[in-house]
């Protein structure tokens, strides 16, 4: 058995937040309580740390299958257990793409000897081509949580409305990347005064306000839900605030790197700036925080994207994507709660009560006979990114040589300590 002691336990869908002791047992939470008895015991001295549910995170590529030189599944949960994340939620964007139960099966075997649980997402369409459905129903029963054709939109808007559907009968949840190819045409940056300063192609942003718009229509003609990937603009936010008021079942997330950065980093001409939707302008930053501080934004996720070093060399030829499993929880616990844009009770909403309601997962809670997935995390502990040192195969962070206050130390997954200074 397992005591956390004397640390700040924050669990806010069972409304803890104070100092206990949390007893694990096996994989299960036994007892949470003061003064707990430590006989039996590991005892983990937890004074002066925070104790949260570990994170998950709903929106990763962890490259396996077909890509395994960036990621594989264990590189990728190794990095995960190193942020606190306990659950990652994988995009199927990989080779083959996860439109099949074989695929969904694949996944689900090699990940049981993991360092965090991992649960699939599927294709809404087969091969990612936005021609037919995907079987959902078999992808379902083979453990897909969710469907998305995640990096390559769903172009018609009939075959997507029709997608959701489906997925709304089976219990599944859509994530849309919103992004209209016709108005990217080429762009790798976006279309801003960075990009006319290089001379590349921009990426408007229309094209992800166009289709956040299209979606939200959808969903409101059929009432079944939709959830916005990575919104990175502030028309897009704000689209979501007015249809949430109004009642339509959208739900959206964002990343660290669109609430922290903005384009001017693209001036260095280092492709590890560069991802799909890119970094905007201040203004969409600040349209970003006012989402996460007043419950427009849902979740926040990394969007785990590895590239090996020699594919990220060559600024206009590289691939988009940055890795962010290992530093999400200290990028947002020093920009959004030492800065006062919300409390560490929304924090841990964002990041783990919010995803587990969403894709009604296991965990997001600490509680008495719940799942034993924790993070323990330094609220003091000051550190600076070094890629080098990162757990993930690949290095490819927009956060080199930031420093950061908060770090996790410690997570626990099923009951057994994953990751430990």
């Amino acid at each position: 058995m397992i005591l956390i002691q004397g640390g700040r336990v924050i669990s806010p869908k069972n409304g803890l937040d104070g100092i206990y002791d949390l007893l694990i047992d096996g994989d299960t939470i036994r007892t949470i309580g003061e003064n707990l008895p430590t006989e039996g015991c590991e005892v983990i001295d937890a004074t002066g740390l925070l104790v949260l549910p570990g994170f998950i995170d709903m929106h990763v590529h962890l490259r396996d299958p077909g890509q395994t030189h960036k990621e594989d599944i264990f590189t990728g949960c190794a990095a995960a257990a190193a942020g606190g994340v306990t659950s990652v939620v994988c995009m199927p964007n990989t080779a083959p793409p996860v439109d099949t139960a074989e695929v969904v099966t694949y996944i689900r075997q090699k990940a049981e000897q993991a360092d965090a649980r991992v649960y699939p997402v599927a294709c809404i369409t087969r091969g990612m081509a936005g021609e037919n459905l995907s079987d959902m129903s078999s992808l379902k029963a083979a453990g897909a949580v969710a469907v998305s054709d995640d990096g390559r939109p769903v172009k018609n808007a009939r075959l997507m409305l029709e997608g959701m559907q489906r997925a709304a009968k089976l219990g599944l949840l859509t994530i849309s990347h919103c992004e209209d190819l016709d108005l990217i045409n080429g762009g790798i940056i976006h279309k801003g005064d960075v990009s006319r300063t290089l001379g590349v192609p921009g990426m408007d942003r229309a094209s992800e306000d166009s289709i956040t718009a299209r979606e939200i229509c959808l969903a409101d003609s059929a009432n079944v839900p939709i959830h916005i990937a990575h919104v990175s603009t502030r028309g897009a936010v704000s689209l979501i605030r007015e249809a949430k008021a109004r009642g339509v079942a959208v739900t959206c997330e964002t990343a660290p790197h669109y609430f922290i950065l903005d384009h001017e980093k693209l001036l260095s001409r280092d492709a590890d700036y560069r991802m799909n939707p890119p970094l905007r302008e201040p203004a969409d930053i600040r349209a970003i925080l006012a989402g996460i501080a007043d419950g427009t934004i849902d979740c926040i996720i990394t969007d785990h994207a590895p590239h090996a070093k020699e594919e990220k060399a060559d600024f206009m030829k590289a691939p988009n994507g940055v890795v962010g499993l290992e530093t999400s929880f200290a990028a947002c616990y020093t920009h959004l709660v030492r800065t006062g844009v919300i409390s560490m009770r929304r924090l841990v909403e964002l990041m783990s009560t919010n995803p587990a309601r969403l894709l009604k997962l296991p965990g997001g809670v600490l509680e008495e006979g719940g799942i034993a997935d924790v993070a323990i995390a330094d609220p003091e502990r000051v550190w600076t990114v070094e890629p080098e040192k990162l757990h993930s195969c690949s290095k490819n962070t927009v956060f080199k040589g930031m420093t950061f206050t908060g770090k996790v130390v410690r997570t626990i997954c099923r009951g057994k300590t994953v990751y430990a200074e």
